[in-house]
């Protein structure tokens, strides 16, 4: 008998909404079968069977809300359960008592499986309950093992085969001086702040109004933040979007302003590759390609879905993908590989008018660039005072990654490929 575990489908998650099952009592799936819908944070995601079996009993009913990640959400027969404990030789004159066969095995026979592991670089290591216990019996360490079952996940054959192997020992936990708790910030209530009870709405948090609260926080008080202004004059870019436009409506694309701003990025981005890096405890990560991220305000919160190697993409396929992405964020139809991974992120409030502001780095990026909207400003050309379109864009920079020259090459790089945008055409 294996738990089905109520499984975090996003970094962020800590507990979900169980939607919808799409199976019952008696039903028999197979690996891969789709068997529920979860909502999280950031989206409603289906959940796949990872083993084979019946289901013999459904724990958490549709509808239900705050699941804890890792809480066994049903339960499902099949051939990964655990052996049945041997039992000490009896006396000669005592006849020996047959072993119950496993799955005729009462459920308090089984121990309970260890809580899901951590990988080194702090991700959760996916292994079935069965391969937890076995591997905390074996003294094996998870992390050393690969998963040879469905999406990778650790199954009863390969801490068996590990055993053999010879992989190597978790480290005693009775070695290890245990960390001291850090002590939780205390919150005073609104009446201790004197806002009496009555005079208020109190509307409850989503899972994403508490995700969104927690990493921002995280953000704020670990990454040393620091923002660098630019202003563009984007006279030509508004004069060049409106012929790009006027080409494309026969196949019914239209490009924003925040497109052009996507591509330029990302090409300032491979012209100044520094910038295109997190940090982590090892070392900084430079990575391959701009995968920018793009703010989309959706109802309750904030998603950051992904424009894959903007760099390679022309105009139009920026346009249609950010069109596509920002639309299934409203409905919460985005798969997590959308916006899970970004090395950049572009958040625009111009459409608000908003004429400038600074943004909190989205972790694990170096950097966020904060757009301002376009507007009519005085500005000195050539001695004369002149009047041009401006937009002011901020870059938030994690001084551990990218520091204040890195940062203004970048916004170097960037200016004139948004002051005239013929350049990001070839």
């Amino acid at each position: 008998m294996t738990d089905i575990l109520m499984p975090a489908l996003s970094p962020t998650m800590e507990e979900g909404v169980l939607a919808k099952w799409h199976v019952k009592v008696g039903d028999t799936v197979s690996a891969g079968d789709v068997i529920a819908e979860i909502e999280t944070d950031k989206a409603t995601m289906e959940v796949e069977a990872v083993d084979e079996g019946e289901v013999l009993e459904i724990l958490v009913p549709e509808g239900a809300e705050g699941v804890k990640v890792n809480t066994p959400i049903a339960r499902l027969s099949g051939d990964d359960v655990a052996p049945a404990p041997k039992k000490a030789d009896a006396p000669a004159e005592t006849p020996k008592a047959e072993a119950p066969k496993a799955e005729e095995a009462p459920k308090a026979a089984a121990a309970p499986a260890p809580a899901a592991p951590k990988s080194d670089d702090g991700g959760r290591i996916f292994a079935s309950p069965l391969a937890r216990r076995l591997a905390a019996q074996a003294g094996l360490d998870l992390k050393s093992i690969a998963g040879t079952g469905p999406h990778g996940r650790i199954v009863k054959r390969d801490v068996e085969a590990a055993g053999k192997g010879g992989a190597k020992p978790a480290a005693s936990t009775a070695s290890v001086a245990p960390a001291a708790a850090a002590e939780p910030r205390k919150v005073l209530s609104l009446a201790q702040m004197g806002i009496p009870d009555g005079s208020y709405d109190l509307i409850p948090l989503d899972g994403m109004k508490k995700a969104v609260a927690r990493r921002m926080v995280d953000s704020i008080q670990n990454v040393p933040h620091f923002p660098l202004f630019i202003d563009c004059e984007i006279d030509q870019l508004m004069a060049v979007r409106a012929k790009v436009n006027k080409m494309l409506e026969p196949q019914g694309i239209k490009v924003s302003v925040n497109d052009f701003v996507i591509k330029a990025a990302a090409l300032a981005l491979k012209m100044v590759p520094e910038a295109n890096a997190s940090y982590t405890p090892e070392g900084i990560a430079m990575h391959h390609n701009a995968d920018v991220s793009m703010a989309v305000a959706i109802d309750g919160g904030l998603i950051t879905p992904i424009i894959r190697k903007a760099e390679t993409k022309g105009l139009a396929q920026i346009a249609t993908e950010s069109k596509d992405l920002a639309k299934r964020a409203r409905e919460r139809k985005l798969k997590p590989e959308e916006f899970q991974g970004g090395t950049f992120s572009v958040s625009n409030l111009g459409m608000f008018g908003i004429k400038s502001f600074s943004s909190i780095i989205n972790e694990p990026q170096g950097c966020i660039m904060s757009v301002g909207a376009g507007e009519q400003r005085p500005v000195v050309k050539d001695g004369q005072l002149a009047v041009a379109t401006v937009m002011t864009v901020t870059l938030t920079c994690d001084h551990r990654v990218v520091d204040g020259a890195t940062g203004a090459r970048f916004l170097q790089a960037f200016k004139p490929l948004i002051e005239d945008p013929v350049a990001m055409l070839a």
